[in-house]
């Protein structure tokens, strides 16, 4: 499964191996303990990746045999391609911009989505 944590501060990615109701379960008594409010739906998730990155053509060729409208891949401009994925959206209220977006996927496309993500994050850190 893989784990996008949104925050004040960007994206982190994370490809975890616990069941997705087993971790949306520890978040809802974690709410519960804490008192506060929580928001699970299904939705769509998306970040860029930048499209001259090593291996994009791989992620696409698994794509078209994996899955249909589950992950999309567009391109934003010359520069840019857009991930969105299909997935369960947590956070605190339906209007909040930081939360936790979980998808299953096939274990070779999420290693594929997870590992384009970290050379994307090098290679635009090398930019700045």
């Amino acid at each position: 499964m893989l784990k996008l944590n949104y925050t004040d501060v960007g994206l982190y990615m994370e490809r975890i191996m616990t069941n997705p109701e087993r971790l949306i379960a520890q978040r809802v008594l974690l709410a519960m303990r804490l008192g506060r409010s929580l928001l699970i739906e299904p939705g769509r998730a998306s970040f860029l990746l930048p499209a001259d990155i090593p291996q994009l053509k791989v992620l696409e060729t698994a794509l078209h045999r994996e899955y249909g409208s589950v992950v999309t891949l567009i391109a934003v401009d010359e520069g840019f391609v857009e991930v969105g994925l299909s997935g369960s959206w947590i956070a605190e209220d339906k209007d909040a911009h930081e939360g936790m977006f979980l998808a299953v996927l096939s274990d070779r496309t999420e290693f594929l989505i997870h590992k384009l993500w970290q050379m994307s994050e090098v290679h635009i850190s090398s930019l700045a």
